[in-house]
């Protein structure tokens, strides 16, 4: 079995569309709009086949968790896996130049992963990693 895709509502589409296909290498799909729903979103595919959907819709209210500095029961994060540790730190350095902030790390953690989080436009937390090895 394997995770078809993971949705995520926006007050800001373009703006999450064109983070992730720069920053993570997506691939976004043609804009699906319903007017009478007053709907839009994109599919980004990932080289994994894992796929990401954007949803836009006036009537969705914001969430009021904090999600930079406290965790919520729930979906949490995202990660994103790279090759090495040098790619961990390379992509981390690339978020940092583009504005966007490093949360914690590049570190080692417990688990035997090589990390750092970041936050997406709309402070979604996301995590860049690989496996440790010594």
């Amino acid at each position: 079995m394997t995770l078809e895709h993971v949705a995520i509502w926006t007050d800001q589409l373009e703006a999450l569309k064109d983070f992730y296909s720069q920053y993570f290498n997506g691939v976004a799909n043609d804009k699906y709009t319903n007017e009478k729903k007053q709907f839009h979103s994109y599919f980004i595919s990932f080289k994994s086949g894992a796929r990401l959907e954007i949803m836009e819709m006036a009537v969705i209210p914001p969430n009021l968790n904090d999600t930079i500095v406290k965790q919520h029961r729930g979906i949490i994060h995202m990660a994103f896996s790279v090759d090495t540790m040098q790619a961990v730190e390379e992509k981390a350095a690339q978020l940092k130049a583009g504005g966007f902030a490093i949360l914690s790390g590049p570190r080692r953690t417990g688990d035997g992963y090589y990390e750092f989080e970041t936050l997406d436009p709309d402070n979604n937390r996301l995590e860049v990693t690989t496996l440790f090895i010594e």
